[in-house]
């Protein structure tokens, strides 16, 4: 196949596993593989971390969940998405633990005849799915007078975990504490309690609670450049486009779309089969560069959708070689967190944006 390659290498996911789990004193992970694994792939990475001995795998939607038990995955899951009821019979069959987001969700889970395990959901501050803080009471009230209900667990959100300053985040984490402290005046115990996602792990250890969601730190790339980075992860993916055409131009040749990238000399020009239809960011044409054999060279005018050039100036390269795009490899290394900062993004929404026509391979 010529096109653009993610090469995923499950070892550097288990290394980030284990390093993660070091970091937070042994605490088990549930490790975060929603969006097909951040782009990595749900599946091959879900039997990765269940050969690791990971205690738990979250996805957002039910069909994600299902396609990690019809691939064999037995480890437990947890679906992030609103609960409906046309799930829970499938649930309780197939031992998917569900998401008690809404005040609505008590009637569905009493009427039901099957009783699903569930984590209930509280909104500290982050304003989108989770049972409001002041109505927590009503609810936690319902949930004790029902031992039918398999409350398993009991989380919450941050909006600004991955941010410098943490005041709005211990506000939320106090709030969640007096949830579960209402609930334990109640009689209610969980067997999970969790928080913590990939920003809490590097700055926040309070919030590690029973379990601990990881998310980012897995794939190796830090949540953003607010957070210490000085955890040991290495990226798991090593994303890479292939050189299809090498020209020679002359000086005060325009380059791409808009002409608005001239040379300035005479100078080689190659063109990658990749494109933003196959997840490189578009507006990473500004600055933005690409490394091979070690050396870097920089994006030649607008990012097409299926390629893009790059100026070799007067450096040799042939046709097949392969420039890595973001990644690590022997002497290429170009991270994702640069990217993400020189064209403000976030490395979640650049990877989660690696699809068309790039073929995942397994290393």
């Amino acid at each position: 196949m010529v096109g653009p390659k993610a090469y995923i290498h499950l070892d550097r996911l288990i290394h980030n596993y284990k390093v993660i789990k070091e970091k937070v004193d042994g605490n088990p992970i549930m490790s975060v593989i929603k969006a097909n694994g951040y782009g990595h792939g749900a599946v091959e990475c879900g039997r990765a971390l269940e050969k690791e001995g990971c205690t738990f795998l979250a996805v957002f939607t039910f069909d994600e969940a299902m396609e990690l038990r019809d691939a064999g995955i037995n480890t437990e899951i947890f679906v992030f998405s609103r609960l409906q009821e046309y799930f829970l019979k499938e649930a309780e069959e197939k031992n998917i633990t569900l998401n008690f987001s809404g005040t609505t969700d008590i009637q569905i889970l009493k009427n039901s005849k099957v009783k699903p395990k569930f984590h209930l959901k509280i909104d500290t501050g982050m304003s989108r799915l989770g049972i409001p803080f002041d109505k927590a009471d009503e609810i936690l009230n319902e949930i004790s007078k029902d031992s039918s209900l398999n409350c398993q667990g009991i989380y919450s959100h941050y909006a600004t975990a991955d941010e410098g300053d943490l005041s709005y985040a211990e506000w939320q984490l106090a709030q969640f504490n007096r949830v579960i402290e209402s609930a334990a005046d109640k009689g209610i115990a969980f067997q999970y309690r969790h928080f913590s996602n990939s920003g809490t792990v590097l700055n926040l250890p309070e919030s590690h609670f029973d379990i601990v969601r990881a998310g980012m730190l897995l794939y190796g790339a830090f949540p953003s450049d607010e957070v210490p980075t000085d955890l040991n992860i290495k990226p798991v993916m090593e994303f890479r486009g292939p050189i299809v055409s090498i020209r020679k131009i002359k000086a005060g040749t325009r380059v791409s779309y808009g002409g608005v990238w001239e040379t300035e000399r005479d100078t080689t020009i190659a063109v990658v089969q990749t494109g933003f239809a196959d997840g490189i960011p578009r507006e990473w044409y500004k600055g933005g560069h690409v490394t091979l054999n070690g050396k870097s060279y920089l994006i030649a005018g607008r990012i097409c959708m299926d390629q893009f050039m790059i100026d070799l100036g007067n450096d040799e390269a042939e046709v097949g070689d392969e420039v890595l795009l973001f990644g690590e490899n022997g002497d290429d290394r170009l991270l994702i967190e640069e990217i993400a900062q020189h064209i403000k993004s976030t490395p979640y929404v650049i990877l989660t944006g690696i699809h068309g026509r790039t073929k995942r391979i397994y290393k």
